[in-house]
């Protein structure tokens, strides 16, 4: 039927939509790189980018097509079968064909003022079965159970402790048996090769993922939905790849938060990159999108400034100077060590010459954490 090959054409449109998104952020996400290619490989990407946008036009085409056949037809069909009734009457010349034709001018001119709502009917059915695929896309999402968090109070004073934790995804083990005391105060790193299960493991400790097995404590009360909201406020996260979107730094730091211009002020020393706004507009200084104004020392920094405006207890980073040269990184993370004396810190690392500072470095291997 029309309906079901909409359907088709909406899934087709929807795979085309997504691999033309993903090459339109390949290249312009990598302009440079791609501005370097060779002529045979711009040509190859101008290849699949028409290739791409021809199938998405395709798609729509027909769509339209599909869309606007059973209006055509129904009129169409309409139509022929009175001026083929008046044809057979006229054919064998009906003696009552004068009180025939008022009545199916009465029929003519309802059929008239039906059409458009039964087009109507019968586009926006059509429209949903294009649409079908990405319909299914956010079903899938409203379905997603939603976390009822509730912020009891969880005092963090003596120590972190996981006691045989075990986290499993799609069937596959992650972590196994995992026992580790984390003391306020102490500097910790994780090591391990990628895919080892490094950020799970943190991601664990500061309440982003739940365990399948075992329990996380913070000083002695388990981690579960009634505290969980507020554990998280006590964490500062300093992430690989920084986002900053297009706004001031004052926005980007405050993320939603109140702002509070002594609180900012610190902040951004203790990042060491108050100074360097000094030259520029200050902290209404804008960063462009995805923070294209600043070098990658300084969104880093930005970054740094934005996980302590959250006045933490503890500070995460996940692997957060690995994209930064050898000397940028020595200084971000000297700055780290001296701002982060009163906190707890963790650290995912993948340069030895980053834990330096720390009290205890535990590598992940095999599921397993060993000192």
């Amino acid at each position: 039927s029309i309906s079901k090959r909409i359907k088709v054409v909406g899934k087709v449109r929807a795979s085309v939509q997504a691999k033309l998104y993903e090459i339109i952020n390949r290249i312009f996400g990598n302009f440079e790189h791609v501005k370097l290619q060779d002529k045979d490989r711009l040509q190859d990407i101008e290849s699949d980018f028409s290739t791409t946008v021809n199938k998405y036009a395709k798609a729509n085409a027909s769509y339209n097509f599909l869309n606007d056949f059973p209006r055509l037809f129904i009129e169409t069909s309409g139509f022929s079968l009175i001026v083929l009734l008046l044809v057979v009457l006229l054919y064998f010349k009906q003696s009552n064909i004068a009180y025939i034709l008022p009545i199916l001018s009465l029929f003519v001119l309802a059929l008239y003022r039906l059409l458009p709502s039964v087009n109507r009917i019968v586009n926006d059915y059509n429209k949903l079965m294009y649409c079908h695929k990405s319909i299914d896309i956010i079903d899938e999402e409203l379905k997603t159970t939603q976390e009822n968090l509730k912020d009891k109070n969880i005092p963090f004073n003596h120590k972190i402790e996981l006691a045989n934790v075990g986290f499993n995804y799609q069937e596959k083990t992650i972590l196994s048996d995992i026992n580790l005391t984390i003391n306020k105060g102490e500097k910790i790193a994780f090591i391990g090769e990628s895919g080892s299960g490094k950020s799970t493991l943190v991601n664990l400790i500061i309440g982003l993922h739940q365990q399948n097995q075992g329990e996380v404590k913070i000083d002695d009360i388990e981690l579960d939905e009634s505290n969980l909201q507020n554990w998280r406020s006590q964490i500062g996260y300093i992430p690989q790849q920084v986002y900053l979107f297009n706004g001031t730094v004052a926005d980007n730091i405050c993320f939603g938060r109140k702002l509070d211009y002594t609180l900012l002020e610190k902040v951004l020393k203790q990042a060491n990159i108050f100074d360097f706004l000094q030259t520029k507009a200050g902290i209404e200084t804008l960063v462009g999108e995805g923070g294209i104004q600043l070098s990658g020392g300084q969104k880093q920094r930005v970054a740094i400034a934005r996980a302590l405006y959250r006045e933490p207890e503890v500070l995460v980073l996940d692997e957060a100077t690995s994209a930064l040269d050898d000397e940028t990184e020595q200084k971000i993370m000297d700055e780290i060590y001296k701002i982060s004396q009163d906190k707890t810190l963790i650290i995912i690392a993948h340069r030895l010459s980053t834990i330096k500072g720390c009290n205890k470095v535990f590598e992940i291997k095999n599921k397993k954490i060993t000192q």
